[in-house]
């Protein structure tokens, strides 16, 4: 996400190495470098410049510090015009209501059908509420039943009504169920058509007269650029909506339709889609993404991701087993089923100040885990408590019950053993201090 522009703008602030103070000839230098790069990442020429002036204003008024050298405080200011035009804070969703009403409108794949599978866990999971999808794609055959494999995958009942194909009257049954049988929120997924048309706009139109949702949400793909962009101010100008999805942001997208949509349509992006998995679902905060595409990365998101899956009780007897020493290939594959939940790999290494450089080119599978969980799980529960009892003929049995070589389990079992010992020793220094602070 971003790699390009990223690079790009990173090029652009080198124009400045050296200066010995902000002019508005080095300015002007950068800032034709730096609308060249927002205009390769498919941000529309209009939005481009308007971004460029805002910072030249900035910059020309900036007070550069002593100790703050031009070419960090134009990266201070650029970030903060990045974040700006994204948005500046996290929206929240207003789920307030019995029931509060989400419609979901967007063009045929653009991932609207699977970003309500994926609002249904979030809400479900995230804020304890319960959840009603409500299938209204009555144009396109496979929506309701794409619509019920999903509710089935995060446990969210789909309301249906079998043979009627106006949209309305299923959402005014949906919204009436949910109602009387006490659900939170109704998240209403919607027809779509392959383009924008009057169809399409009248149907979307009557949808949203009829229901007066508590929040309107357009879905985009992020990858279709400034098409994304057309289509979301179009969408506006029919149901006036509250928010923006982005989605397919983990795919091929130079960024334009993120840096371009709130300028454009002056509405917030409210979340954006980075993977397949339905727990792939994130609020989008401006700032962090300013972050990230100015190599900063966003290790708040990651701390948070983290937390996401931290189990408290699991986390104490994790560190009791530590401070025995006693952690064990049941614990090592436990912590692999955590970090796996987080997400992509590639994605939350991405978000290590610095890393999404590094990591551009290297391309991490979302099975990374597989072998090395083929190799404990061919293991008998002694071993994988007791790994030191593994011995040649044993290695030789598990390579062959995993479908791994016998390199492969003499490379994970060396890498649990410097786990181990790191672990171990993280402990006792922590430890140590704090006996030291108890002695001062």
């Amino acid at each position: 996400m971003f790699e390009n522009l990223s690079e790009r703008l990173e090029r652009s602030f080198k124009i400045l190495k050296g200066e010995g103070k902000i002019t508005e000839i080095n300015v002007a230098e950068t800032l034709k470098d730096v609308r060249r790069a927002l205009l390769d990442a498919d941000v529309s020429y209009k939005v481009a410049k308007e971004f460029c002036d805002d910072v030249k204003t900035r910059a020309m008024g900036a007070n550069v510090l002593t100790a703050v050298r031009p070419q960090q405080m134009m990266v201070k200011i650029v970030h903060d015009a990045l974040a700006e035009f994204m948005g500046s804070d996290a929206s929240e969703l207003n789920v307030k209501g019995s029931p509060a009403v989400v419609l979901v409108a967007g063009l045929n794949g653009s991932g609207k059908t699977t970003f309500c599978g994926k609002l249904a866990l979030h809400l479900k999971s995230k804020k304890g509420m319960k959840v009603l999808l409500a299938a209204c794609d009555t144009f396109r055959p496979a929506a309701i039943e794409q619509l019920k494999t999903l509710g089935a995958q995060v446990e969210v009942p789909v309301f249906t009504l079998e043979g009627e194909s106006n949209p309305v009257k299923v959402a005014r049954a949906a919204v009436a169920a949910a109602k009387a049988e006490g659900y939170s929120v109704v998240i209403v997924d919607t027809a779509g058509r392959l383009t924008v048309d009057e169809e399409l706009m009248a149907e979307i139109r009557e949808m949203h007269d009829a229901l007066q949702p508590t929040e309107s949400l357009f879905v985009v793909d992020a990858m279709t650029g400034q098409d994304a962009v057309l289509s979301a101010k179009a969408f506006n100008e029919a149901i006036d909506y509250e928010g923006v999805v982005l989605t397919k942001m983990d795919g091929d997208t130079r960024g334009g339709a993120a840096l371009s949509v709130k300028a454009v349509t002056g509405k917030p992006i409210k979340f954006v889609s980075t993977g397949e998995k339905m727990e792939a679902l994130d609020i989008f905060h401006p700032s962090r993404v300013a972050d990230r595409i100015l190599g900063m990365g966003d290790v708040v998101s990651l701390v948070e991701k983290a937390q996401e899956q931290y189990d408290e009780k699991q986390a104490r007897e994790l560190h009791k087993k530590l401070a025995r020493n006693q952690f064990t290939l049941v614990d090592f594959y436990d912590q692999i089923q955590q970090v796996k939940k987080m997400g992509n790999l590639k994605d939350l290494a991405g978000m290590l100040p610095g890393m999404d450089k590094a990591m551009k080119d290297v391309d991490i599978p979302d099975d990374a885990f597989k072998s090395t969980e083929a190799i404990i799980l061919s293991m008998t529960p002694y071993e994988k408590t007791h790994p030191e009892a593994i011995n040649g003929s044993r290695r030789r049995r598990i390579a062959a019950g995993s479908g791994t070589t016998l390199a492969d389990v003499n490379k994970l079992l060396k890498q649990f053993e410097g786990t181990r010992r790191m672990m171990k020793s993280a402990m006792d220094g922590s430890l140590a201090a704090r006996l030291k602070n108890f002695r001062h």
